[in-house]
């Protein structure tokens, strides 16, 4: 995998505040990689450092293994999920 790739995934998960969200995607494409299925990868490898619980599937859902824990964090930030979604439209983070 490209270093350079990885930290610009890194970077844009740090980047993320309290209180907002983002997709797999959105940070794919902030970060210039081409697949979501990447950051996933780098956040279970490398993300133990990063708010990776601010980071959920395209429709609203944390990753069916971290739900309880993902939804327990989101919360303690004020976001709040319907269910297990979170509603994208409030929360999500828009990358200046």
């Amino acid at each position: 995998m490209d270093e350079e790739l990885h930290e610009r995934v890194r970077e844009v998960v740090a980047a993320i505040p309290p209180g907002s969200v983002s997709t797999y995607g959105d940070v794919a494409a902030a970060a210039g990689a081409n697949t979501p299925r990447l950051v996933g990868r780098i956040l279970s490898e490398d993300g133990h450092d990063l708010p990776w619980h601010r980071v959920l599937r395209a429709n609203g859902t944390p990753a069916p293994h971290l739900v309880h824990r993902q939804l327990e964090l989101l919360r303690a930030e004020g976001v709040l999920a319907d269910g297990q979604r979170i509603d994208l439209k409030r929360y999500r983070w828009r990358q200046p």
